[in-house]
């Protein structure tokens, strides 16, 4: 019988990336240090020109693959036409919005300018982009972004290169501005992992806080990895608070053969999509412990709780079961969600224990997995990945898993990237995905590589629980621990470790999350403190 031994996870298998990530930042860091030094630009301002040039670089090496088929049907005089672009799951480019052209540019010629031409050529032959593309190339000097194109030419990345891009901006440069908002932009190995437990075979998802549209992009790569075309099978929905962002997002769609109806707006306030009990599946990274929520435009004129907050609203001044009462809300009778959530929402007392009671009570929680440390780039603390399925609430499935949960302890299941960061390899996310189709009654998959792995771990038995990886609890398991969604409380520890190093890692974790709430607190009260001094000097 095989032994669950956690260092077996840190080896490397079937690790397939078009560009490594170390590279990948170097050359982003030349870019962006061209721009940090030779304009008066912040990070925050210059991001989103870069991003639209890797965008383009992306764009065409697309829109080259779907030329070269179409000119197999389109012979003699017959040329396509951008909606036969479309159709192929590209954006239709110009003669002069080619990155190789405006690449191939005379040093005479003014590329600020040819490049606003390119981004206005673009909007009018793609209408999904309109007020997409920037137009403020003339702010930059022309060296600079001749030297931008010409470290971006080499580049070719796929799947969510926006949201690995954008983090990396603000990660390196801007991180004050991140921690201050608590935006978080979701590494996409984590995000792979959710969209590998949800199984977004089918439907309309909805993100109501959805960044640069990662979890969109790997939906569509899951699609595609079971032979699918993700634009006939799912239809995309989200929310973005800042506009700059949702422009990212529906560019990034758009490179990836994607639309969706992508909304500016606050999900705490305001509801344009009518989520309540719409959608199949719901994927997010909200802002961790945010506070300063305005509860009372929470309630309605008859004086209820919008039916958006399924469990109400916590008396603490904290939002996170808001988000959690939302997710819920948003799905259909046979839905399911994953999300990123904050370790301590899993133990969190008083008003929060009773909408976490509430959930569970519900049925609708189905897996609960705890990551390791540093699996982000601008927070070190782990995480908790959340998973609803309201099918199972109601005893639909290959088995009755309505009184059980599924915990997952992936603490020790990483690849270690830097010094600093972690991320899971594509057969530890299929692996992690395999327990929960155990368990599922599900056929498994191997495509990834996680075969080896799955056979030493489980052998010919199917599921069980294993200590220090993974525990089935009954619903009345969890009463008997004040409700709580730890992993930790239900797995236990492998062979070899003792409770009590677990025991003190948690309450130190949980330490270090209260001083990065406390820190991020401090900072946004002393830009605060900064501004009123600032209009007194002035008045």
């Amino acid at each position: 019988m095989a032994k669950y031994c956690p260092l077996k996870f840190l080896t490397v298998r079937g690790l397939s990336l078009s560009v490594d990530l170390q590279d990948l930042s170097r050359r982003l860091f030349q870019a962006a240090n061209q721009l940090w030094t030779n304009t008066a630009l912040r990070p925050d301002q210059y991001a989103q020109p870069v991003l639209a040039l890797i965008a383009l670089r992306q764009m065409e090496a697309k829109f080259d693959q779907v030329h070269d088929e179409l000119s197999k049907t389109f012979t003699g005089r017959l040329t396509p036409t951008p909606q036969d672009y479309h159709g192929h799951g590209a954006v239709f480019l110009p003669d002069n919005a080619r990155f190789s052209y405006l690449l191939g540019l005379p040093e005479t010629e003014n590329l600020a300018e040819a490049l606003n031409e390119a981004m206005k050529g673009i909007t009018e032959h793609n209408p999904d982009l309109a007020g997409v593309m920037p137009q403020g190339y003339g702010s930059l000097p022309n060296k600079v972004l001749r030297e931008l194109l010409r470290v971006l030419q080499p580049l070719q990345i796929g799947g969510d290169a926006y949201g690995v891009i954008f983090e990396y901006f603000m990660g390196e440069f801007a991180s004050a501005y991140m921690q201050k908002g608590g935006e978080y932009f979701t590494p996409s190995s984590i995000v792979k992992l959710i969209v590998e437990v949800i199984e977004p075979y089918h439907g309309k998802i909805f993100d109501p806080a959805c960044g640069s549209g990662g979890m969109f992009v790997h939906s569509a790569d899951f699609v595609k990895r079971h032979h699918k075309t993700p634009s006939r099978e799912l239809s995309v929905y989200g929310i973005e608070k800042m506009e700059d962002t949702q422009k990212l997002c529906r560019l990034n769609l758009a490179v990836h053969g994607l639309s969706g109806e992508i909304v500016v707006a606050n999900s705490y306030y305001e509801d344009p999509h009518q989520m309540v009990g719409k959608f199949d599946f719901v994927m997010a990274n909200p802002p961790f412990n945010q506070s300063q929520v305005d509860t009372e435009r929470l309630i309605n004129d008859a004086g209820h709780v919008d039916a958006r907050f399924s469990l109400g609203i916590p008396t603490v001044n904290n939002a996170n079961y808001l988000w959690v009462g939302l997710f819920h809300a948003a799905l259909n009778d046979s839905g399911r969600a994953g999300f990123v959530m904050a370790n301590s929402a899993s133990d969190a007392g008083g008003s929060e224990r009773e909408l976490r009671k509430k959930l569970v009570q519900s049925g609708s929680v189905d897996v609960i997995i705890s990551t390791s440390p540093n699996m982000f780039f601008t927070v070190t603390l782990p995480v908790t990945l959340w998973f609803l399925d309201k099918a199972k609430a109601q005893g639909k499935g290959a088995r009755g898993r309505a009184d059980e949960v599924l915990f997952i302890d992936a603490r020790n299941i990483f690849r270690q990237v830097t010094r600093a960061h972690r991320e899971y390899t594509p057969d530890q996310i299929e692996f992690i995905g395999n327990i929960v189709r155990l368990w599922r009654g599900e056929e498994v998959e191997t495509e990834l590589g996680s075969a080896d792995l799955m056979a030493e771990t489980f052998g010919d038995e199917g599921f069980r629980d294993i200590p220090g990886l993974c525990n089935v609890a009954s619903r009345s398991d969890i009463e008997a621990q004040d409700w709580s969604l730890n992993p930790g409380r239900y797995v236990g520890v492998a062979a070899g470790e003792q409770m009590d190093d677990v025991d003190f890692k948690e309450r130190l974790e949980g330490l270090q999350e209260e001083l990065e709430v406390l820190n991020a607190e401090a900072a946004r009260l002393q830009e605060t403190i900064a501004q009123n001094v600032a209009e007194i000097l002035n008045a």
